[in-house]
Protein backbone atom coordinates (compact mmCIF):
# COMPACT_ATOMS: atom_id res chain seq x y z
CA UNK A 1 0.00 0.00 0.00
CA UNK A 2 1.21 3.38 -1.28
CA UNK A 3 1.26 6.57 0.95
CA UNK A 4 -0.96 9.41 0.52
CA UNK A 5 1.76 12.01 -0.26
CA UNK A 6 -0.44 14.78 -0.30
CA UNK A 7 -2.06 13.63 3.21
CA UNK A 8 1.07 13.06 4.97
CA UNK A 9 2.48 16.42 4.40
CA UNK A 10 -0.53 18.00 5.58
CA UNK A 11 -0.06 16.11 8.45
CA UNK A 12 3.75 17.14 8.22
CA UNK A 13 2.76 20.93 7.82
CA UNK A 14 0.39 20.97 10.68
CA UNK A 15 3.41 19.23 13.03
CA UNK A 16 5.41 21.98 12.12
CA UNK A 17 2.98 24.73 12.80
CA UNK A 18 1.87 23.96 16.18
CA UNK A 19 5.86 23.07 16.89
CA UNK A 20 6.98 26.37 15.98
CA UNK A 21 9.44 27.41 18.40
CA UNK A 22 9.75 30.89 19.88
CA UNK A 23 11.33 32.25 22.85
CA UNK A 24 8.01 33.29 25.57
CA UNK A 25 8.19 37.32 26.83
CA UNK A 26 9.85 37.65 30.48
CA UNK A 27 7.05 38.54 32.86
CA UNK A 28 7.43 42.46 33.64
CA UNK A 29 9.96 43.06 36.17
CA UNK A 30 11.71 39.56 35.73
CA UNK A 31 14.78 38.73 33.49
CA UNK A 32 14.34 35.01 32.70
CA UNK A 33 18.18 33.17 31.29
CA UNK A 34 17.27 29.77 29.45
CA UNK A 35 17.63 28.20 25.77
CA UNK A 36 14.69 26.16 26.37
CA UNK A 37 12.10 27.42 23.59
CA UNK A 38 8.27 27.06 23.96
CA UNK A 39 6.00 25.58 21.11
CA UNK A 40 3.26 27.61 19.30
CA UNK A 41 0.14 25.19 19.98
CA UNK A 42 -1.17 23.69 22.83
CA UNK A 43 0.67 20.91 24.12
CA UNK A 44 -2.59 18.62 24.05
CA UNK A 45 -3.03 18.77 20.26
CA UNK A 46 1.71 18.36 19.81
CA UNK A 47 0.83 15.44 21.39
CA UNK A 48 -2.20 14.34 19.43
CA UNK A 49 -0.52 15.27 15.93
CA UNK A 50 3.17 13.69 17.11
CA UNK A 51 0.90 10.43 17.53
CA UNK A 52 -0.12 10.28 13.61
CA UNK A 53 3.14 11.94 12.41
CA UNK A 54 5.53 9.20 14.17
CA UNK A 55 3.85 6.87 11.89
CA UNK A 56 4.50 8.29 8.95
CA UNK A 57 7.97 8.78 9.75
CA UNK A 58 8.51 4.96 10.48
CA UNK A 59 7.52 4.55 6.78
CA UNK A 60 9.22 7.54 5.17
CA UNK A 61 12.07 6.96 7.21
CA UNK A 62 12.13 3.63 9.45
CA UNK A 63 15.74 4.66 11.63
CA UNK A 64 14.62 8.65 12.45
CA UNK A 65 14.43 7.75 15.90
CA UNK A 66 18.06 7.09 15.67
CA UNK A 67 19.74 8.76 12.66
CA UNK A 68 17.96 12.43 13.57
CA UNK A 69 19.80 13.91 16.29
CA UNK A 70 18.14 14.15 19.49
CA UNK A 71 17.49 16.76 22.30
CA UNK A 72 17.76 14.30 25.13
CA UNK A 73 17.51 16.44 28.09
CA UNK A 74 14.79 18.53 26.72
CA UNK A 75 17.50 21.77 26.89
CA UNK A 76 15.78 23.32 23.69
CA UNK A 77 13.00 21.60 22.93
CA UNK A 78 11.68 17.95 23.42
CA UNK A 79 10.22 18.29 19.84
CA UNK A 80 13.41 19.19 18.36
CA UNK A 81 14.12 15.71 17.14
CA UNK A 82 10.95 15.36 15.88
CA UNK A 83 10.46 18.37 13.87
CA UNK A 84 13.95 17.44 11.74
CA UNK A 85 12.36 14.12 11.58
CA UNK A 86 9.64 15.65 9.39
CA UNK A 87 11.67 18.09 7.60
CA UNK A 88 13.73 15.53 6.03
CA UNK A 89 10.89 13.12 5.13
CA UNK A 90 8.97 15.90 3.50
CA UNK A 91 11.46 16.31 1.23
CA UNK A 92 11.83 12.71 0.43
CA UNK A 93 7.93 12.73 -0.08
CA UNK A 94 8.35 15.53 -2.53
CA UNK A 95 11.91 14.78 -4.10
CA UNK A 96 12.66 10.64 -3.90
CA UNK A 97 11.81 10.12 -7.29
CA UNK A 98 13.57 13.53 -8.46
CA UNK A 99 16.74 12.61 -6.80
CA UNK A 100 16.76 8.33 -7.34
CA UNK A 101 16.17 9.60 -11.66
CA UNK A 102 19.42 12.25 -11.28
CA UNK A 103 21.53 9.65 -9.53
CA UNK A 104 20.71 6.96 -12.18
CA UNK A 105 18.94 4.67 -9.27
CA UNK A 106 15.36 5.19 -10.27
CA UNK A 107 15.04 1.23 -10.42
CA UNK A 108 12.16 -0.49 -8.22
CA UNK A 109 12.38 0.50 -4.10
CA UNK A 110 11.72 -1.85 -2.23
CA UNK A 111 10.61 -1.31 1.75
CA UNK A 112 10.03 -3.26 4.61
CA UNK A 113 7.07 -1.29 5.86
CA UNK A 114 5.41 -3.07 2.26
CA UNK A 115 6.68 -5.98 3.27
CA UNK A 116 3.87 -8.94 5.09
CA UNK A 117 2.50 -7.53 7.97
CA UNK A 118 3.49 -10.70 10.51
CA UNK A 119 7.22 -10.01 8.90
CA UNK A 120 7.17 -6.09 9.10
CA UNK A 121 5.50 -6.41 12.61
CA UNK A 122 8.01 -9.00 14.00
CA UNK A 123 11.05 -6.52 12.63
CA UNK A 124 10.10 -3.10 13.14
CA UNK A 125 11.32 -2.23 16.70
CA UNK A 126 14.85 -3.74 15.70
CA UNK A 127 15.24 -2.77 12.56
CA UNK A 128 14.17 0.97 13.64
CA UNK A 129 17.36 0.47 16.03
CA UNK A 130 20.09 -0.49 13.43
CA UNK A 131 19.68 -4.32 15.06
CA UNK A 132 19.35 -5.98 11.28
CA UNK A 133 20.41 -9.02 11.70
CA UNK A 134 18.21 -9.51 15.18
CA UNK A 135 15.08 -8.08 13.11
CA UNK A 136 15.74 -10.92 10.94
CA UNK A 137 15.47 -13.53 13.88
CA UNK A 138 12.61 -11.83 14.95
CA UNK A 139 10.62 -11.89 11.81
CA UNK A 140 11.83 -15.36 11.40
CA UNK A 141 10.12 -16.14 14.82
CA UNK A 142 6.89 -14.45 14.51
CA UNK A 143 6.46 -16.07 10.74
CA UNK A 144 6.76 -19.77 12.80
CA UNK A 145 4.49 -18.55 15.39
CA UNK A 146 1.81 -17.71 12.92
CA UNK A 147 2.25 -20.58 11.12
CA UNK A 148 1.49 -22.51 14.36
CA UNK A 149 -1.13 -20.40 15.25
CA UNK A 150 -2.78 -21.13 11.82
CA UNK A 151 -2.72 -24.59 12.21
CA UNK A 152 -3.10 -24.76 15.94
CA UNK A 153 0.06 -26.72 16.27
CA UNK A 154 2.73 -26.32 19.30
CA UNK A 155 4.26 -29.74 19.15
CA UNK A 156 6.86 -28.87 15.96
CA UNK A 157 8.31 -25.87 14.58
CA UNK A 158 10.48 -24.32 12.02
CA UNK A 159 11.71 -27.03 9.36
CA UNK A 160 9.55 -29.44 10.96
CA UNK A 161 6.11 -28.19 11.36
CA UNK A 162 7.05 -26.93 7.54
CA UNK A 163 7.45 -30.03 6.56
CA UNK A 164 4.68 -31.13 8.11
CA UNK A 165 2.06 -28.42 6.38
CA UNK A 166 2.87 -28.48 2.97
CA UNK A 167 3.27 -32.17 3.01
CA UNK A 168 1.51 -33.46 -0.42
CA UNK A 169 0.13 -36.59 1.83
CA UNK A 170 -3.56 -36.16 3.11
CA UNK A 171 -4.25 -34.39 6.50
CA UNK A 172 -4.35 -36.64 9.65
CA UNK A 173 -5.73 -36.06 12.91
CA UNK A 174 -3.52 -33.36 14.61
CA UNK A 175 -1.69 -32.49 11.53
CA UNK A 176 -3.75 -30.50 9.36
CA UNK A 177 -2.15 -29.23 6.06
CA UNK A 178 -1.75 -25.97 4.40
CA UNK A 179 -3.01 -26.25 0.75
CA UNK A 180 -1.87 -23.52 -1.81
CA UNK A 181 -3.71 -25.29 -5.21
CA UNK A 182 -6.20 -27.80 -5.05
CA UNK A 183 -5.06 -31.29 -3.53
CA UNK A 184 -6.11 -32.65 -7.38
CA UNK A 185 -2.82 -34.86 -7.69
CA UNK A 186 -1.83 -32.90 -10.53
CA UNK A 187 1.86 -32.36 -11.63
CA UNK A 188 1.23 -28.40 -10.53
CA UNK A 189 -0.13 -29.44 -6.92
CA UNK A 190 2.84 -31.79 -6.33
CA UNK A 191 5.57 -29.11 -7.59
CA UNK A 192 4.12 -26.03 -5.92
CA UNK A 193 3.74 -27.52 -2.21
CA UNK A 194 7.56 -29.53 -2.56
CA UNK A 195 8.67 -25.70 -3.48
CA UNK A 196 7.10 -24.20 -0.60
CA UNK A 197 8.38 -26.86 1.66
CA UNK A 198 12.54 -26.15 -0.28
CA UNK A 199 11.92 -22.49 0.29
CA UNK A 200 10.81 -22.69 4.09
CA UNK A 201 13.70 -24.69 4.74
CA UNK A 202 16.04 -22.60 3.48
CA UNK A 203 14.86 -19.83 4.96
CA UNK A 204 15.12 -20.82 8.26
CA UNK A 205 18.42 -23.18 7.33
CA UNK A 206 20.50 -20.86 5.60
CA UNK A 207 19.11 -17.28 7.31
CA UNK A 208 17.26 -17.58 10.51
CA UNK A 209 19.79 -20.36 12.01
CA UNK A 210 22.64 -18.74 11.03
CA UNK A 211 21.20 -14.93 12.71
CA UNK A 212 20.67 -17.03 15.87
CA UNK A 213 22.89 -19.39 16.45
CA UNK A 214 26.44 -17.79 15.32
CA UNK A 215 28.18 -15.49 17.72
CA UNK A 216 30.57 -12.81 17.17
CA UNK A 217 28.62 -12.27 13.49
CA UNK A 218 29.47 -8.76 12.14
CA UNK A 219 26.34 -6.31 11.51
CA UNK A 220 24.42 -7.22 8.36
CA UNK A 221 24.22 -4.33 5.96
CA UNK A 222 20.76 -3.10 5.76
CA UNK A 223 20.49 -4.20 2.06
CA UNK A 224 21.18 -7.19 2.52
CA UNK A 225 18.85 -7.45 5.99
CA UNK A 226 16.37 -6.06 3.22
CA UNK A 227 16.40 -8.96 0.77
CA UNK A 228 16.21 -11.23 3.90
CA UNK A 229 13.07 -10.16 5.01
CA UNK A 230 11.85 -9.82 1.68
CA UNK A 231 12.40 -13.81 1.89
CA UNK A 232 10.38 -13.69 4.98
CA UNK A 233 7.57 -11.88 3.25
CA UNK A 234 7.16 -14.12 0.62
CA UNK A 235 6.62 -17.58 2.73
CA UNK A 236 4.73 -15.40 5.12
CA UNK A 237 2.16 -14.48 2.40
CA UNK A 238 2.14 -18.44 1.00
CA UNK A 239 0.91 -19.34 4.60
CA UNK A 240 -1.50 -16.35 5.09
CA UNK A 241 -3.37 -17.01 2.10
CA UNK A 242 -2.93 -20.95 2.13
CA UNK A 243 -6.33 -23.11 2.79
CA UNK A 244 -6.38 -25.12 5.94
CA UNK A 245 -7.08 -28.87 5.59
CA UNK A 246 -8.07 -30.69 8.04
Amino acid sequence: MTIDIAWARQEFAQFLQLTELYRPADPPGVLTVSSRLSNRGAQADVVASAQVVERILDRVLPRWRTEVPDDRNGMVNRWCQHREAVQRADVVLQRDAEVREKLGDDAPQLSAATMHPWVWEGARSLWQSGHFREAVTAAARKVNAETQNKVGRRDASETALFQSVFSKDAPKTGQPRLRLTADDNSDTFRSVHRGVTAFAEGCFAAIRNPNSHEDGLPELPEHEALEQLAAFSVLARWIDTATLAT
